[in-house]
């Protein structure tokens, strides 16, 4: 047993305030813990329970935090289990992003102002992630991150077909009238076999990867599918860990440095990452009070190479991902190459290096060694311009068929100008897209604004907009795409996605018009609007499109808070709040 004083011995042992201590302690009894089990010292770990009916990506964790009790129990610990605001990415309207800042106000809340000397984090779907680690790195007591899991590979007409992936695929196979609606459906729930998140590697998988990689979860966590007996025995080794934490005081603020966050940049791109890392990562690293940079993502994460050969961007999924090594297997890989801070300090009490010993890949096919990649440099390429001054897009999905109509005219490789066809959020794509009228062919840039977190509001994945069906069915299946928004981790588009400042803070895509030309260039980094100045000047003077109504209490604050996706969209007024554990709340009475 630790001598040293716990954070939860204030309320509950405290002898300068013993009508306190009793009036914190009467009520836990109420269900049959004892005095001497709050009294005496133990640990007391908190569970923060992500799963409900409203998350049924995380729902399995209802039941995981069973096990995860038992370990704690087993250390010597206990277990106090709690909810937190659900977020569902799929059915959350206007978008699930609204719910990520306001799921990490409400655990920063939990965390400081009530007797916990640690805390398991349940994670899963998308942004359940992000938000956990966000607050425990504000608040900084003991944190350990147990993913939920990946629902197990899916099937449909005989092949692999990943979750969420299948819907954009099956989109364009629909527009192009090579399925019925009820073939789309059919294939949309055929990719959902059992308990558990994305099985591609979306935003979901790609998180719960770099909760790992920052050194957040015990090693091989985040890539146990949620089905597998392992997932219920990590639970366990989970809640016993997070007690050794409290005595060993292993904060975040030890964990989530600078090195480590900069290993979950270069783990993107070598699991072909969702887009949506970038605004997340800058989230946590500002609740951190670490420095990450929109240059980090290129200059430590663009030229690393594909090595996991995982839907969207390869064939794979979650369950042989797993079998293959998972993320530690991903990590081995760059240590070997000399690519990965292997020094950095992780919830196992060792470095990452330590972690790492015999991880070496046991499925060649699905995770490729770091001489004989999928691709080359497959990072996110950051983007500046006269419409914006930061925006990232997903090379590790640029296809072959992608690459030869729009980045391989000859002495003008990875360039490519178009003409603007520009959409005033998803409404008004999903009405105008088949529009004769806008004449939208192969050489066209499909631009959406409003999207972003100010504008829908909360930033929606909208951006990866498909051709009109005409253009579909003539065997075109993608066109170049931007906009002030996200899309989706499960998407395979090789959007120009985050441009911030958004339309509605006045960034430029505010003043673009159908009809204008745009210059992308890859090599330089740049996409700009070929207009004069005088034209752009002139433009700027006009009311900027206008954006939907505040619907609640909630999307008005979030309006107000919220910074851009550069930034990480999160909230203005949480800047400067870092480790705040380090100070008891007052006494409530």
């Amino acid at each position: 047993m630790t001598k040293r004083r716990l954070r939860s011995q204030d309320w509950f042992d405290n002898p300068d305030h013993a009508d306190m201590t009793a009036l914190y302690l009467e009520r836990f009894m109420n269900y049959g813990l004892t005095p001497e089990e709050l009294t005496e010292g133990r640990p007391i770990i908190g569970i923060a329970q992500s799963g409900s009916d409203l998350s049924p990506c995380n729902r399995h964790h209802i039941d995981l935090a069973k096990r995860v009790k038992d370990g704690i129990r087993d250390a010597g610990g206990i277990p106090i289990e709690f909810p937190t605001h659900p977020i569902f990415e799929n059915c959350r309207r206007p978008t699930a992003a609204l719910d990520r800042n306001l799921a990490y106000l409400g655990l920063v809340e939990l965390l400081h102002g009530y007797p916990l000397d640690g805390v398991v984090l349940t994670t899963g779907c998308d942004k359940t992630t992000p938000a956990a680690i966000m607050a425990a790195a504000t608040v900084d007591i003991p944190a350990i991150v147990l993913s939920g899991g990946a629902m197990l590979d899916s099937v449909h007409e005989g092949r692999l077909s990943g979750s969420g992936t299948v819907i954009w695929q099956s989109r364009r196979r629909y527009a192009a009238g090579e399925i019925d609606r009820a073939e789309f459906l059919e294939a949309a729930l055929e990719s959902a076999p059992s308990i558990g998140h994305c099985n591609t590697m979306g935003t979901a998988s790609t998180m719960n990867a770099l909760a790992e990689a920052m050194g957040l979860s015990l090693t091989g966590c985040a890539a146990i599918p949620a089905a597998y007996r392992e997932r219920g025995q990590m639970a366990y080794r989970t809640g016993k860990r997070a007690v050794e934490l409290v005595h060993e005081d292993l904060r975040p603020s030890k964990i989530l440095t600078r090195d480590a966050l900069l290993n979950a940049v270069r783990v993107n791109a070598a699991i072909g990452g969702s887009t949506n890392a970038q605004p997340h990562l800058a989230a946590i690293a500002e609740a951190a009070d670490v420095e990450l940079s929109h240059d980090d993502w290129q200059i430590h994460g663009y030229d690393i190479p594909l090595i996991a050969d995982v839907q969207p961007a390869g064939r794979f999924l979650s369950e042989r991902f797993h079998r293959a090594g998972g993320v530690p297997a991903i990590m081995w890989e760059l240590a070997e190459a000399g690519v990965l801070d292997t020094s950095c300090t992780t919830v196992t009490g060792q470095t990452m290096g330590e972690n790492l010993k015999g991880r070496e890949a046991r499925d060649r096919e699905v995770i490729r060694p770091y001489s004989a990649p999928l691709m080359e440099r497959a990072g996110f390429r950051v983007l500046s311009g006269n419409l914006f001054d930061f925006a990232i897009m997903k090379t590790c999905v640029i296809s072959e068929d992608f690459r030869r109509r729009f980045l391989s005219d000859p002495g003008n490789e990875n360039c490519f100008e178009g003409r603007a066809v520009v959409f005033d959020g998803s409404e008004d794509y999903h009405t105008r897209i088949n529009d004769p009228a806008l004449d939208i062919d192969e050489r066209s840039i499909l631009v959406i604004r409003g999207s972003g977190p100010l504008g829908w509001p909360g930033a929606a994945e909208v951006v990866n907009m498909q051709p009109p069906d005409r253009l579909i069915r003539a065997g075109i299946s993608s066109l170049p795409t931007i906009g002030d928004g996200r899309q989706s981790g499960t998407a395979d588009s090789p959007s120009i996605v985050h441009a911030s400042p958004e339309s509605a803070e006045g960034g430029g895509l505010a003043w673009l018009k159908s009809g204008d030309r745009i210059r992308i260039d890859l090599n330089a980094g740049r996409c700009d609007m070929l207009v004069d100045e005088e034209e752009i000047d002139r433009r700027r003077q006009q009311t900027p499109p206008q954006v939907p109504a505040t619907q609640t209490p909630w999307q008005k604050i979030y309006r107000q808070e919220a910074t851009q996706l550069s930034d990480g969209a999160g909230l203005r007024s949480a800047k400067g709040f870092h480790r705040i554990a380090r100070t008891l709340p007052r006494h409530n009475h």
